[in-house]
């Protein structure tokens, strides 16, 4: 199959799937489009029938303000569809330049090869587009990388622009004498497909449905187990609750569907749940990397955290903090620390909704007090600025992602509350941690909660580090 045909065999008709959000990408149509998102059980990284995500239509319609807009609210920018297309592939095979440089600076895989080992510059040479392939190739595209039929960008590129994008590659300090054969890739583990809708659909769910296989651990909230449901990989968290009354059940009834939350790549949201008491089940997928606490500290995963990696794990809780912030109402129970963080196999960390307290769990009882600030331990959440004090707890995971300790290790749980709430304790900056690092966490550790800052003022100075 040429790389036209390829192309064009990869334009399936878009399903209506909720509220028809494909078509609305497809038309250009940005306030619907922003209207749907802002729902939080909708998933911005939805694929349809052919693993299209929202932003590979965007990127191949040309709609700029969408592609944005997906790309804020944390669009998947490296998923493939079922052909293995990107939205770069998308994207440089229409020429659209402007969305081209939005993705490349949003980290896009420059070299991604798709089913038949095309890349983004495969198809900008093939159709022509001189300066988004000048683009590409000043961001590390290699020309003389084949597809699977053993041949190079070069080799496919229209006859009028091929010397100019030659020199483009030379003066990059390319090597231009040798091909570079196709190899099968795994980008970094940065590459993945577009999710089905299926996810977001279900709600409650019979206990019959679920397959548990293993227990992964037990703790005071309650047991978790490994398993799938839906075709899925799960964990399922059943829940510690001594008594299930009906009013018990019927709050749980009423809070899970808040933790449902899709609009946010950086949160791991509830999938469904459980409500047979005395059994009450929280579902969410399956990290297997597990907590960030389980990664910092328990080397449970085969996993090196360079201070580039630390970085990138901070801005992505802070992209999730930022989103649960615009909630209205707010969750009030989920309390920020590395054990309430899972990260996925592509090293992104999300804010795990599971990890939540109901209304009617562990009244008065914390077993995290470490990354609570003092007027948290303090005073309920309802009395509380929640805002603030989860920016405390953020400096904290901020002070664990840079020192690799785990704060007040040395203390039992009941300790470290009464002496940070009750006689000043705090954690210490080591020497050796970066300026700019150093004075974010303690801008985030402000004893005054007015004088913190919100997620939204801190995510762009966390970028510039990155």
């Amino acid at each position: 199959m040429s790389i036209s045909s390829h192309y064009h065999a990869h334009k399936p008709n878009v399903p209506i799937i909720q509220e028809d959000v494909f078509s609305w990408v497809r038309e250009g149509n940005t306030f619907q489009v922003r209207v749907w998102l802002d729902d939080s059980e909708h998933d911005l990284n939805i694929g349809d029938d052919h693993a299209f995500s929202l932003l590979h239509w965007a990127a191949k319609e040309g709609h700029i303000n969408i592609v944005d807009l997906l790309l804020n609210r944390g669009a998947r920018v490296n998923a493939t569809n079922m052909g293995d297309d990107t939205p770069l592939h998308l994207a440089a095979g229409e020429g659209h330049r402007e969305i081209v440089l939005k993705l490349l600076s949003k980290r896009a895989e420059v070299n991604p090869p798709n089913e038949h080992g095309n890349t983004p510059l495969h198809y900008a040479c093939f159709w022509g587009y001189e300066v988004v392939a000048a683009d590409l190739i000043q961001a590390g595209a290699l020309v003389m990388l084949c597809n699977k039929r053993g041949l190079t960008s070069i080799d496919v590129c229209q006859p009028q622009v091929r010397q100019s994008l030659i020199e483009v590659a030379l003066s990059s300090g390319q090597n231009l004498n040798q091909k570079l054969p196709f190899r099968e890739q795994n980008w970094g583990g940065t590459k993945t497909r577009a999710r089905e809708a299926t996810l977001s659909r279900y709600t409650g769910v019979d206990l019959q449905s679920l397959q548990l296989s293993k227990e992964l651990a037990s703790s005071h909230s309650g047991t978790l187990y490994r398993g799938r449901w839906q075709g899925t990989e799960i964990v399922a968290r059943v829940l510690n609750i001594a008594n299930v009354t009906s009013r018990i059940s019927r709050d749980f009834q009423v809070e899970f569907p808040s933790l449902r939350i899709f609009a946010s790549a950086n949160i791991c949201p509830v999938l469904a749940a459980v409500n047979q008491p005395p059994r009450l089940i929280v579902i969410s997928q399956y990290m297997k990397y597990g907590s960030l606490y389980n990664v910092l500290h328990e080397q449970s995963a085969d996993v090196i955290i360079d201070h580039s990696q630390a970085i990138r794990f901070a801005v992505d809780i802070a992209r999730g903090m930022s989103f649960l912030h615009s909630m209205e109402p707010m969750l009030l129970r989920y309390y920020l620390s590395s054990k309430h963080v899972v990260v996925d196999d592509d090293l992104s960390a999300k804010l795990s909704m599971a990890d939540t307290k109901f209304s009617f769990q562990e009244v008065g009882r914390l077993y995290s007090p470490a990354w609570m600030s003092p007027e948290a331990l303090q005073r309920s959440p309802e009395k509380s600025n929640v805002r603030a004090s989860d920016m405390w707890s953020y400096g904290i995971v901020l002070w664990e992602l840079s020192t690799r300790e785990v704060p007040f290790a040395d203390l039992s749980p009941m300790e470290a509350a009464m002496k940070i709430a009750l006689e000043g304790l705090r954690v210490q900056i080591p020497p050796g941690i970066s300026r700019n690092l150093f004075r974010l966490v303690n801008i985030c550790l402000n004893e005054d909660p007015g004088r913190r800052p919100n997620f939204d003022q801190i995510i762009p100075i966390l970028e510039k580090m990155a």
